[in-house]
């Protein structure tokens, strides 16, 4: 039986005795209960307690009014005198208890500081490209190429946007976008000559790509600056780059040393919260003396990445009603074409988000790291729960004489609600003192631009006030509570019991839940750090190492290449070299093509990856030879070597039944004879599966020397490699990176993701370590004299530790037990995204209930040995 009044009869005590009797009668009734419980028994006790309540009910207490307060403005907690002196005794508090508010502080803090962070990150996100007019208009054109396999593009032929522009009228503004990437931009000026190379930054576009988006300009007109070739379009960033303080507006420059143009128009730089990243607009007219394929209206053959088409919708035009017109263009120039195009309209508030096309972070990964802003925020609350309460021991002698003065329960709960405020005041400038530290980190790690300024973020400086009234209440109410309902006379005698401050299930309930959240952080973490290890060291079906990728001149011919290759073979240092189009595995220069074998009537109906090499690319990158011969030396695509994929997805039984059969690709353009199969390599990430691959040499796709160099002398060898490139391309700019970096390229998201899963790991497990002490706290406290009488009859210290012990762990088991289904269910849907993936063993949630176990002991573990070590003389000397 409950050792506890009867419940129904304390009910009926609080529903008919008048409000300001009932603190003082009840708190009566249940100290008399409990003496008759030592003297009579618990049946007695019952009752009596019964007929005591059944005898207050009488018109005394029952219509009895309060008397007047002599002192009324004591009463009002919103008085400005009482609010003055709530933070005043909240700070005399906190000054005498610096270890308990220092703890409290800084878990708050860290908590918050992970909230502040990641409010920035998704508040940041979720407004891009919201700045432009009639944004609800404005679509991209995507495909979806369907073979054996669906993939998707954010391009589309090149041709398309013209001919949807002159073919219908659903489009307000059409506006076409040919990306130039890794180009080198000259400025010559005078004898000085000053060589920029620019990735995504340069682009040739429509002028009304200027009517769709709101990129205001500042020089110029807009509606001219573009209208004839050879004129260019620079932000003001771009200007001061080129040109310093003088006067962009006719100034030249050349693209690839080759095509001149002419600065008619600056542009207001761009904004940081948008997708559309050039910065050097090219009049739309001049793309045929950069890529005459691109430019072409014929090419409906092939989509490049580069090609984007936008569009503005007219009023009332539903992207539903474009889609159902798009099939005709399929039918019209791709009519006998394995490779089956679905053309659709994406939204541009989508395009951020959608990692179909391209798009920078999803909305699913904004509302995960969003739920573990708030977990940590929770967790840093509970941690102060847990701490407040275990202290609540230390104070019940100053609330029973607060109570004996004259003090309300509601003035003791706004007194411990000031002293939550003062310490999330703190907590809470701490936080963003030690946000705007991390907010580098945070930039550089995203990518991102943010800055803490709650006076330019409006939704920051709401943000901040709201953060703090929430955590001081969630934080403080509970334990503002449980203080102010102590009885007077039971704290003054200092018979505080484990009921009145709410027991331990509460406490039991909120540590297993943080403990929850860390061990899923934790296991997630090992997942992702084994997921990387697994990516990064397995075998690739090629060698990775000590390959340095050195670009190829854009103005490199045949003889060119040969010559900078025989010079590369001559230095020290210098293993292999191979001119090929891009590395065994890579995401640059992809070209994917229908491949037409043994002379049949239609293409395959799966796709090839081409890769374009010289002879000594299979020796070079150690690549295994199934059947056949390597390629001879050749200026052309006359033989091809293909993978084992290949013949797997022809259907043949032995690799070697490829050899000497005729292949054909690029509509026909490209045909030869098959001479060897390799083994299969991985040729993309670990995401994606093995493609078919074809090698063939092809000096006009070369876009990459390869060079395996001694690492011993990797310092010099590079210097002298630089040295070598630069003297035969004085006009380009150098750069190079080893193979294995540009590898490590492909799991950039997945090595952002463990970063910040690591960090919120440990934070997690730092403050639920902080909640934990606080509960052994709680428990020595409440178990002092157990202590002292267990020693006297000689329990051993480690019998008194297995008191502490017992009690953590089986609450990190339930954690666990709540945890392991959660981080199974979420890690194996993220391992979904990988075709070749490690496996969810047990050793993993093996690892992470060790791991947890250990960080516990270590942090109770001082505290425990502490109360067993205590003098029971000590412990005793009041009973």
């Amino acid at each position: 039986m409950k050792t506890t009044p009867p419940r129904w009869a304390d009910r009926l005590l609080e529903t008919f005795v008048a409000p300001h009797l009932l603190e003082d009668v009840q708190g009566d009734l249940h100290e008399v209960f409990y003496k008759q419980i030592e003297t009579d028994g618990l049946f007695s006790a019952r009752r009596e307690f019964v007929w005591a309540v059944l005898n207050y009910l009488n018109p005394f207490f029952l219509k009895r009014k309060p008397q007047p307060n002599a002192f009324p403005e004591q009463s009002n907690p919103t008085n400005t005198s009482m609010i003055r002196n709530y933070f005043k005794i909240a700070f005399r508090n906190l000054v005498r208890n610096k270890t308990y508010a220092s703890i409290n502080v800084s878990g708050l803090a860290l908590g918050m500081t992970c909230g502040i962070l990641i409010f920035l990150l998704v508040n940041y996100h979720l407004h891009f490209d919201n700045f432009h007019p009639n944004s609800d208009r404005i679509y991209r054109f995507v495909t979806e190429q369907h073979r054996e396999t669906t993939s998707y593009t954010y391009s589309v032929p090149n041709p398309f946007g013209k001919a949807f522009r002159n073919d219908y009228t659903f489009g307000e503004k059409v506006a076409r976008v040919a990306t130039a990437d890794d180009v080198v931009l000259t400025i010559k000026k005078g004898r000085e000559i000053r060589k920029f190379k620019e990735g995504e930054t340069v682009a040739f576009a429509e002028t009304d790509f200027f009517d769709i988006f709101n990129f205001p300009l500042l020089q110029g007109n807009l509606k001219t600056a573009l209208s004839e070739p050879n004129t260019a379009i620079l932000t003001q960033k771009m200007a001061r780059k080129f040109f310093g303080d003088a006067d962009p507006i006719n100034q030249t420059f050349r693209l690839d040393n080759k095509i001149e143009f002419k600065v008619t128009g600056v542009l207001k730089d761009l904004p940081i919260n948008t997708d559309r990243k050039t910065e050097v607009y090219l009049s739309y007219n001049t793309l045929k003396q950069y890529n005459e394929w691109m430019a072409s209206d014929d090419s409906w053959g092939g989509i490049r990445s580069s090609m984007q088409c936008f569009v503005r919708l007219r009023p009332g035009i539903s992207p539903a009603e474009v889609e159902q017109v798009l099939p005709a263009y399929v039918k019209k120039y791709r009519p006998t074409n394995k490779n089956v195009h679905h053309y659709k309209l994406q939204p541009l508030d989508d395009i951020h988000f959608n990692a179909r096309y391209g798009g920078v972070i999803t909305k699913t990964n904004l509302w995960v790291l969003g739920c573990i802003g708030l977990f940590l925020i929770f967790t840093a609350c509970v941690n102060f729960i847990n701490l407040a309460t275990a202290q609540a021991l230390k104070r019940s002698k100053e609330v029973g004489v607060r109570k004996v003065l004259g003090s309300f329960r509601g003035q003791l709960f706004w007194q411990f609600i000031a002293e939550t405020g003062l310490i999330t005041a703190l907590a809470i400038v701490l936080a963003c003192a030690v946000s705007g530290l991390l907010l580098p980190f945070l930039n550089d790690w995203f990518k991102v631009q943010i800055a803490i300024n709650p006076i330019a973020n409006w939704q920051l400086l709401l943000f901040l006030p709201l953060l703090a009234l929430v955590v001081t209440f969630f934080a403080g109410s509970y334990p503002g509570l449980i203080l102010a309902g102590f009885q007077p006379v039971t704290a003054l005698k200092g018979k505080i019991s484990q009921q009145n401050i709410g027991g331990f299930n509460t406490r039991r309930m909120l540590i297993v839940g943080q403990f929850a959240i860390s061990q899923v952080l934790i296991i997630g973490m090992i997942v992702i750090t084994d997921q990387m290890r697994y990516s990064t060291q397995s075998d690739l079906g090629f060698n990775k190492e000590a390959v340095v990728m050195l670009p190829v001149a854009t103005e490199s011919s045949v003889l060119t290449m040969k010559t900078l290759k025989d010079q590369f073979s001559q230095i020290p240092g210098v293993q292999t070299v191979s001119v090929c189009q891009a590395a065994p595995a890579s995401n640059e220069n992809v070209w994917n093509t229908s491949p037409k074998y043994d002379n049949r009537a239609e293409d395959e109906a799966f796709s090839v990856s081409v890769k374009a090499a010289d002879d000594q690319y299979v020796p070079m990158f150690e690549l295994k030879m199934v059947a056949g011969r390597n390629l001879f030396p050749a200026d052309s695509a006359k033989e091809f070597l293909v993978n084992e994929t290949f013949t797997k997805k022809l259907g043949l039984k032995s690799p070697g039944e490829v050899i000497g059969k005729i292949l054909s690709l690029n509509d026909g353009n490209t045909k030869g004879a098959i001479v060897g199969v390799v083994g299969d390599f991985h040729d993309r990430s670990f995401h994606d599966d093995i493609n078919a691959v074809c090698i063939a040499s092809a000096p006009d796709l070369y876009g990459r020397y390869a060079v395996k160099i001694n690492m011993a002398t990797v310092k010099s060898t590079l210097a002298a490699l630089e040295r070598t490139w630069s003297a035969m391309h004085p006009n380009q700019v150098y750069d190079y990176q080893f193979l294995d970096e540009q590898i490590g390229n492909f799991y950039e998201t997945e090595e952002l993701m463990l970063k910040l899963i690591q960090s919120f790991a440990a934070i997690a497990i730092f403050i639920g370590c902080l909640g934990l002490y606080g509960l052994v706290s709680f428990m020595a406290a409440q178990k002092t004299k157990e202590i002292g009488i267990r020693k006297v009859l000689g329990s051993s210290i480690g019998a008194i530790l297995w008191i502490f012990v017992k009690e953590f762990s089986r609450l990190i088991l339930i954690a666990f037990i709540v945890a392991a289904p959660i981080a199974y269910y979420a890690m194996s849907s993220w391992l979904k995204n990988f075709t070749f993936r490690v496996d969810l063993g047990v050793g993993i949630f093996a690892s992470a209930i060790v791991g947890t176990f250990l960080i516990a002991f270590i942090t109770v573990g001082f505290k425990s040995i502490k109360a067993a070590l205590m003098n029971p003389i000590k412990a005793l000397r009041t009973e």
